[in-house]
């Protein structure tokens, strides 16, 4: 069956203030370069640039801000026709510290945020009749009414057989108790095919007590969680999830499926710049794989080097890179 798109994302945007004094500790940045992000639109930005049709479904303000992520939105070609700018709220921000080889703090602006105001209605719009896959994000789920938005976009999407993918994308602070994100991500587990997380986003799936996470230097996208691994990758199996990988950094990725043995990929190594965004590429590249009808190994190898490209560049979605970019740089490793 043919479809008219590739790929939707849902979820956050937001304009990204990256220090420009890389190494430099947070109290002392001079100065910040814009650049835009949030994971959907970074997902969508590099999949679109590895050649995907892939549209976005994320609120904006009508404020410039919410100009500034749209005009790079349409720049890039991806589709914002279903783009809402939401009156009464503002587009988000996320300001960033880059001190290499392991900080990376950052903090969000998101109070009354746009595209936590994706309501029902922005949902019953999309033609999901149209999009081979969709991949939601797992802050989407954080607050209502985005949260109600995103399940209905689940029901819609498993309606019209779009393979769903859920990136876990656990960020601690916006969830009013982290436990709260375990519980709402396994409510929605079994309506996803394939779902994509580091160890420590799956260990938060599972979190029952707010002494197992610990987060250093404000780095709330890599915090730090401890858990039986071996039991949460169980556990998400067992929900009906058909695919799960595991990112592992450095180590590259592990793709789980029931019934079968774990299967190691290998990654890439490189430099680390800026480990920020390195998961979106990921998520970018392995989708890019799979619709274009690539196994799970060679996808997910695809994703590692996207993922690697990435922490060796400044920002996120700014510089993702373009398929003939990929295929340089994994050539010079003997292939995927």
């Amino acid at each position: 069956m043919t479809r008219k798109y590739d790929l939707l994302t849902l979820g956050r945007s937001s304009i990204d203030l990256y220090s420009a004094n890389v190494g430099s500790p947070f109290e002392k940045i001079e100065a910040f370069n814009a650049f835009v992000g949030g994971c959907p639109l970074n997902i969508a930005t590099g999949s679109r640039r590895l050649g995907l049709n892939t549209a976005i479904l994320t609120g904006i303000g009508n404020d410039q801000v919410g100009n500034f992520i749209k005009h790079f939105l349409d720049q890039e070609g991806i589709v914002t026709d279903w783009v809402p700018t939401i009156e009464g709220t503002r587009s988000s921000a996320v300001v960033l510290g880059i001190e290499p080889p392991d900080k990376f703090p950052l903090v969000y602006y998101r109070e009354n945020c746009a595209d936590i105001n994706l309501n029902i209605d922005h949902v019953a719009a999309i033609p999901f009749q149209d999009f081979r896959a969709a991949a939601f994000s797992g802050t989407a789920f954080s607050k209502d009414p985005s949260r109600t938005a995103m399940f209905y976009a689940l029901e819609l999407a498993k309606k019209n057989q779009v393979t769903r993918l859920l990136d876990i994308d656990f960020r601690a602070d916006q969830w009013f108790d982290p436990r709260a994100f375990g519980v709402t991500i396994r409510a929605a587990l079994s309506s996803f095919n394939i779902v994509v997380g580091t160890e420590e986003e799956i260990l938060a799936t599972f979190l029952t007590d707010k002494e197992q996470l610990l987060i250093k230097h404000q780095q709330i996208s890599a915090p730090e969680i401890r858990g039986n691994i071996e039991n949460a990758i169980q556990e998400i199996l067992e929900s009906g999830v058909e695919t799960l990988v595991v990112k592992r950094g450095k180590d590259g990725a592990s793709i789980f499926q029931p019934d079968k043995d774990e299967v190691k990929v290998p990654g890439f190594p490189v430099e680390v710049l800026n480990v920020l965004g390195a998961g979106d590429a990921f998520c970018a590249g392995f989708s890019f794989g799979l619709l274009s009808g690539w196994d799970l190994y060679k996808s997910v190898r695809m994703g590692n080097a996207c993922g690697a490209m990435i922490v060796t560049r400044e920002g996120c979605a700014n510089f993702m890179p373009t398929n003939q970019e990929v295929m340089n740089f994994v050539a010079g490793y003997g292939g995927l």
